[in-house]
């Protein structure tokens, strides 16, 4: 009788919400998991081509980041209409916000196909000097552009498959999507089975074929009569102008948010490229495995706005918070687990890219800084794309992550390396700094309650 008290107080059943977080983070988790350590395959193939070209995809991949980020920051941003229409059972709404998400960022793939194919050298001149980090670069970008177009339809609906809590559907996706990238990826670059030895442009072949997959499988998948939201062509149209004002003002401030996010991020690259190309395919290649600890902790992350963003949706405020008081617990000890392992297996993780001596050592120490800080990180993550925008309290999130990047960690990335000459584990741990910023005004907010909004009230 006295554990039954302890495990469920004022409706909140503990076992039965941990059975919940299981169910939907774990498939996103795995997708996660899926989607960097392929990625994480796909440089090593590449690094085994040298230095050289592991920077080259580095340095052309950070104007796909940007889109990504732009486009992954609006669809967050509707997500939170539709995980509260679900808490509703309204599907006819989800759908219209769907089909306007679409819209939107096909427009977008537009401008970044346009941009990639007749601006290619002035964009990666912003990232790289040297010539031929700039001449493969430039070569991966053209011919991987037209994922652009296919990402406008393919993340909107994955999307709305994790907001309607068919979260096993993603997951299945980004394994036979990123299981086949792998696999042209080595055809490819390394010309096997008969193929022409490609190289570079072999993985930016692989990529852009792995799009068009992951486009056919969505559009399979959304059409299928199980689908919860399946309608038909035209049910995803015919928009309501007071929802599309009110998800515009909701999806404004994260599309910013991931924006100057990401031109943040593209920003360490331009800085730490000065610093050096061997130091910085370290980084390029740290990278990849700190996305494989990163993705899996913010399945919780995600999981927070489909589950939050469900009881908000319903009214039930108190539950809300309690709901999110706990899943800020599992995010802090999975996050710490995940920083110790990195932590712990940072010295062998250093060796399995094709790098210099030097390479090595520069990665070791970059993935004891990742280590150290990803508690910190990935909880500030799980506020902004998870809690947060839950409750559509989406510009204070904005203004916190924006100010937090370019006003501490952009500034310091580029007088580490341009005045202070400091090696890249140094100038990327003074970077870092802005996670403790963000975490304290974050948790502050938090505390406060003024997150907690329902955005579909009077629709």
């Amino acid at each position: 009788m006295g554990n039954d008290v302890k495990m469920q107080t004022n409706g909140f059943d503990t076992r039965e919400v941990n059975r919940k977080i299981a169910r939907i983070a774990s498939p996103i988790a795995v997708q996660g998991v899926v989607t960097a350590t392929l990625t994480m395959v796909d440089n090593l193939m590449v690094g085994m081509l040298g230095e050289t070209q592991l920077a080259a995809v580095g340095v052309a991949t950070q104007i796909f980041m940007v889109h990504f980020m732009i486009l992954f920051g609006f669809v967050s941003g509707t997500a939170t209409f539709m995980a509260q229409f679900y808490g509703t059972r309204d599907m006819a709404n989800i759908r219209k916000v769907i089909g306007f998400a679409i819209s939107v960022m096909a427009a977008l793939g537009v401008v970044f196909f346009l941009l990639a194919n007749f601006c290619t050298s002035g964009i990666i001149s912003i990232y790289a000097r040297d010539p031929m980090v700039q001449v493969l670069a430039a070569r991966y970008v053209k011919i991987n552009s037209w994922s652009f177009l296919l990402l406008a339809f393919a993340v909107p609906m994955e999307m709305a498959f994790k907001s309607t809590q068919q979260v096993k559907l993603p997951m299945i996706i980004s394994m036979v999507v990123f299981s086949s990238n792998t696999l042209i990826n080595y055809i490819l670059i390394f010309g096997k089975f008969g193929f022409p030895r490609m190289g570079v442009a072999g993985a930016a072949i692989g990529t852009v074929s792995a799009r068009v997959l992951e486009f056919l499988l969505n559009l399979f998948f959304s059409t299928r009569k199980t689908n919860t939201f399946r309608g038909s062509f035209s049910s995803y149209f015919g928009w309501d102008p007071e929802l599309i004002r009110r998800v515009v003002k909701n999806a404004t401030p994260t599309t910013i948010n991931e924006f100057v996010w990401s031109l943040g991020q593209s920003m360490y690259v331009a800085a730490f490229n000065r610093i050096g190309t061997v130091p910085y395919a370290a980084y390029q290649a740290a990278n990849a495995i700190f996305n494989i600890f990163n993705f899996a902790s913010f399945s919780v992350g995600d999981a927070s706005l489909i589950m939050v963003g469900e009881k908000l949706g319903e009214g039930d405020l108190p539950y809300s918070k309690r709901l999110s008081a706990h899943l800020i617990k599992v995010c802090l000890a999975v996050s710490i687990s995940f920083g110790v392992l990195c932590v712990t297996f940072a010295r062998p993780m250093s060796g399995i890219f094709n790098l210099s001596d030097e390479g090595r050592t520069y990665m070791f120490y970059i993935l004891l800084v990742f280590g150290f800080t990803m508690p910190m990180d990935i909880y500030n993550g799980m506020m902004i794309t998870g809690i947060l925008r839950a409750g559509g309290d989406t510009r204070f999130a904005m203004f916190t992550e924006c100010g937090s990047i370019w006003l501490i960690a952009v500034p310091l990335a580029f007088i580490s390396a341009l005045v202070w000459h400091l090696p890249i584990h140094i100038a990327l741990l003074l970077t870092r700094i802005e996670c403790l910023v963000k975490f304290i005004i974050l948790s502050l907010r938090y505390l406060s309650g003024k997150w907690m909004n329902n955005v579909i009230h009077d629709l």
